[in-house]
């Protein structure tokens, strides 16, 4: 038995994504599929359509989702048919170092299953028979998704899809950054460069953690309303109020801010961040940057004012105890999932989805099946 649905499929970079019926095999041992809600619709997806993330097409896009459990393959005994879950685009094995270090956002599995279930199964096909890769391992943006168990999150089956969908990467991602990562202080000054979709929740994660001073830095306007509909106390836009490292040491007392955040990607935008935070700070990288960009800092200046550079993927923490506990902060009013979503689509209208996306018209746009 198999699935047949529709899927949005990148087929060539630099080109308009495709919506397409695709089958969908039955799961094999140790393998779940899952029928989809809703998806959000994220710049990972963006960037694997232009080769900032280079997945070779044609490939199945969507990372960010809520949906239900249909059928249960062999072995699988920790879910069942009609299980609401949200996918996790990092398998976990729970068994490697990093995972028993509950660092499971470095689990050595991850590597396994870039372009689909870990096992090395290829469950999607076109209508003509051919293999389609999944996006980081899972390729959500689709009607039915088969997944190996250590790429599926259970969750309160009350959650409401739509809202559930991005907890499994915006939130995630951008709340843990903040304090999973950077370990943001009560009373802290934090400044985040690049309010998109991460951004956001990278904003509301230093709100959360209880940061007194918090700088969206953007050069869309649009962006920094909806940061301060997140927590910002302060936006700066370089193109109309000058060099944003200034500005941020102008706002935090000539010091810096005591975190960066980097939600681009760009070499440029995280040496920026690195300069905007005061000796001793913490620069948090999480935009995703092409293969071969560069960026460069001066040794000496490092050694003297002993800042901190780190890197953050998936929000650094445990996926799977983690995206729990964060609909639990939405449930009691402490999580702005609500305020995330400005668009909704249909599946046939991905392409305005990602249109749109491009443009930073939307703090999150959500894709409902």
């Amino acid at each position: 038995m198999g699935y047949k649905g529709k899927a949005v499929i990148c087929r060539q970079w630099n080109q308009p994504v495709s919506v397409e019926e695709i089958e969908v095999d039955s799961p094999l041992p140790n393998q779940v599929t899952i029928k989809i809600e809703a998806i959000g619709v994220c710049h990972s997806d963006l960037s694997a359509t232009n080769g900032t993330m280079p997945l070779p097409p044609p490939v199945v896009l969507g990372h960010e989702a809520c949906g239900k459990i249909v059928e249960v393959g062999e072995g699988v005994t920790e879910f069942a048919v009609g299980d609401k879950i949200i996918p996790c685009w990092i398998p976990i094995c729970g068994k490697c170092q990093f995972c028993q270090e509950g660092r499971t956002t470095l689990c050595d599995d991850w590597g396994k299953g870039f372009l689909g279930p870990k096992d090395g199964s290829m469950p999607r096909r076109d209508k003509d028979g051919n293999t389609l890769h999944a996006f980081s391992g899972v390729g959500v943006m689709a009607e039915y998704s088969t997944l190996h168990v250590d790429n599926v999150i259970k969750i309160d089956p009350d959650t409401p899809p739509d809202k559930a969908a991005l907890v499994g990467c915006g939130v995630m991602t951008g709340v843990g950054a903040a304090i999973n990562r950077a370990k943001v202080k009560p009373g802290s000054s934090c400044v985040v460069i690049g309010a998109g979709g991460v951004g956001l929740n990278v904003i509301q994660g230093c709100a959360v953690a209880g940061a007194e001073t918090i700088i969206a830095v953007d050069l869309v306007d649009k962006k920094l309303e909806f940061a301060q509909t997140f927590g910002a106390t302060h936006t700066i836009n370089p193109t109309t109020d000058g060099d944003a490292v200034a500005k941020v040491k102008e706002l935090t007392g000539g010091l810096g801010a005591d975190y960066g955040f980097e939600v681009i990607g760009l070499g440029e935008t995280i040496v920026q961040t690195y300069a905007s935070v005061r000796k001793g700070g913490t620069a948090v990288l999480i935009g995703v940057p092409k293969m071969d960009a560069m960026a460069s800092f001066p040794a000496a200046m490092m050694w003297m004012e002993e800042k901190a550079i780190l890197g953050s993927a998936y929000g650094s923490g445990a996926p799977k105890s983690d995206i729990p506990k964060l609909i639990k902060l939405y449930q009691r009013g402490r999580l702005k999932l609500d305020e995330l979503i400005t668009q909704t689509y249909s599946i046939d209208d991905a392409a305005r989805a990602f249109e749109d996306l491009e443009k930073g018209i939307n703090a999150r746009g959500v894709i409902i099946l």
